[in-house]
């Protein structure tokens, strides 16, 4: 039995519980609050689907890539929102409707917008790039859409149960994502190594760079929607982009080791930029404390 058989069903059984835990923190109404907002929903599509993968293909025509790593850098400008990303937007203290809304609406969407962009990009540098919304929606619906709504439903129905349950279903989705990662890493390790040069650790990193920069601009004035927006431009779901590689391109077998690196260069690149909005968001807090005491002063003083 080959290892894939075995880890795989594990870390998309994680993530699935992963994104139910942030299901039981959600509401419906969150879910579907990127819908009402047409201007920032319309901001994020063009951001995810029409900036970034323009930059994979600069990218692609700048740096003398192995074809391994041209293909995932086109498969992952083109793929839906990473799939942990709610986690991550949680720690920067982000409102649950700006959260939920990007990640449910992206993800909506992406059953068709992935095949539709992974098509015309895939022609932008000569590769012809099938996708079948089905196998789209499976991922999607598996690892996003299910997961997160039967999280909804349980906290509409028991919202006590949800709160207590929530903590202990995100640590058992995580150990069994990084217990199903450790092998997969040590497999595709050599793989990984042989693709370092050429660019190719500046390329993803740069990748992961525009994302946070496009993502950032066009977020809008309020600095959840920017977060949110950046961090999803930047991370996409790499199970899309694996299945898509293996769909279409069988014989490059050094695709997969390819989309592994950019998540542990994206990882690194991330940092970085939530370091920045955290420490953004406390002297924001601290100073919206410090006006609330001056004022209160000033009142005491004037009485």
């Amino acid at each position: 039995m080959k290892m894939g058989a075995i880890v795989q069903p594990m870390i998309l059984s994680g993530v699935s519980l992963i994104v139910f835990a942030f299901g039981l923190k959600a509401t419906w109404r969150d879910a579907a609050s990127l819908f009402r907002r047409p201007g920032p929903l319309l901001r994020s599509l063009f951001a995810m689907y029409v900036v970034m993968p323009l930059f994979a293909v600069a990218l692609v025509a700048a740096f003398p890539l192995t074809p391994a790593v041209k293909i995932a850098l086109l498969l992952l400008s083109v793929s839906p929102v990473f799939p942990l990303l709610p986690r991550k937007l949680m720690t920067l203290g982000a409102r649950g409707s700006s959260v939920y809304g990007l990640f449910t609406a992206v993800s909506l969407l992406s059953v068709g917008l992935v095949p539709l962009s992974a098509s015309v990009w895939g022609r932008a540098i000569g590769v012809d790039t099938r996708v079948a919304p089905s196998a789209v929606a499976s991922i999607v619906i598996l690892t996003v859409l299910a997961p997160l709504g039967a999280g909804m439903a349980v906290r509409l129905w028991a919202p006590e149960g949800a709160d207590r349950s929530e903590k202990p279903v995100f640590v058992v989705g995580a150990v069994l994502v990084l217990i199903g990662l450790i092998p997969i890493l040590i497999e595709s390790g050599g793989g990984m190594i042989s693709l370092i040069g050429n660019g190719t650790l500046l390329s993803l990193a740069l990748f992961v760079a525009a994302g946070l920069a496009t993502g950032h601009f066009l977020g809008g004035p309020d600095t959840d929607d920017r977060s949110g927006l950046a961090l999803a431009a930047a991370l996409r779901h790499p199970a899309v982009a694996l299945a898509v590689a293996r769909a279409n391109f069988p014989n490059e077998t050094l695709a997969p080791a390819a989309i592994l690196l950019y998540l542990i260069v994206g990882a690194l690149v991330v940092f970085p930029y939530m370091n920045w909005r955290k420490r953004g968001r406390l002297a924001g807090e601290r100073e919206r404390e410090g006006g609330a005491v001056r004022r209160y002063k000033r009142s005491e003083h004037r009485t």
